[in-house]
């Protein structure tokens, strides 16, 4: 049994002076994926984003390896990768360009090798050279995708990430989360629409007292 890497006690957040919510309690091990679910507008996006350390909670702590993330902050985001609604890529840079940006951001080298083939296996393989402008936003989706891969975080936080993908693409990220947690990696995502990660180890958690589809309809034990 894998020991718990991410933890959150007591946590609540608040969007104004509304309270959306508070004693959230969770860990998650190496090899899991924890499945945020709620209505909109119950802080999804905004648990998503304390355990970023992109917002601060109004009560709580998050853990990383038994340390607060304030306090282990580098070591954190050097573990870590995010998504959320926005790509956060550039419109005047190629998809390669994007990568070679983040990785410099993060402090980190580029293998250009393994860059190549993952924009590849991801379907960018005729869009290396254009600008991100041109791309549909699938596409746009695929090369920030591409961002998490390259990292090689251990941790993925996933706001959204079906968003703009089709059918092939959704099969795709469907096979990377098995990849990924498979080899011990965490992953922490919201989505809306189904997956199918039969065999997959998911804990569900739910964020606000919104009525929300089911967790046996979002994973289902597939073919």
């Amino acid at each position: 049994m894998y020991e718990p890497i991410l933890s959150v006690t007591d946590l609540a957040c608040a969007r104004g002076e509304r309270t959306l919510f508070r004693g959230i309690n969770f860990q998650v091990q190496a090899g899991e994926i924890l499945l945020v679910q709620g209505g909109n507008g119950q802080g999804k996006t905004s648990l998503l984003r304390l355990l970023t350390g992109l917002s601060t909670p109004l009560e709580g702590e998050i853990r990383w390896r038994g340390e607060r993330i304030q306090d282990c902050r580098e070591r954190y985001h050097a573990e870590m990768a995010y998504i959320g609604h926005v790509n956060g890529i550039k419109d005047d840079l190629t998809p390669m360009e994007n990568l070679r940006m983040a990785a410099g951001l993060a402090g980190r080298r580029l293998d250009e090798a393994r860059a190549e083939q993952t924009l590849g296996r991801l379907g960018l393989a005729l869009c290396l050279d254009l600008p991100a402008r041109v791309l549909s936003f699938g596409q746009r989706r695929r090369v920030a995708l591409a961002g998490v891969l390259t990292a090689g975080a251990l941790l993925w936080i996933l706001d959204e990430p079906l968003t703009g993908l089709d059918v092939h693409g959704v099969a795709l990220l469907e096979s990377l989360l098995h990849e990924h947690t498979e080899q011990g990696g965490l992953v922490v995502m919201t989505t809306h629409q189904p997956l199918s990660l039969a065999g997959a180890c998911i804990r569900p958690l739910r964020v606000g007292d919104t009525d929300v589809t089911p967790t046996s309809e979002l994973t289902p034990q597939g073919q």
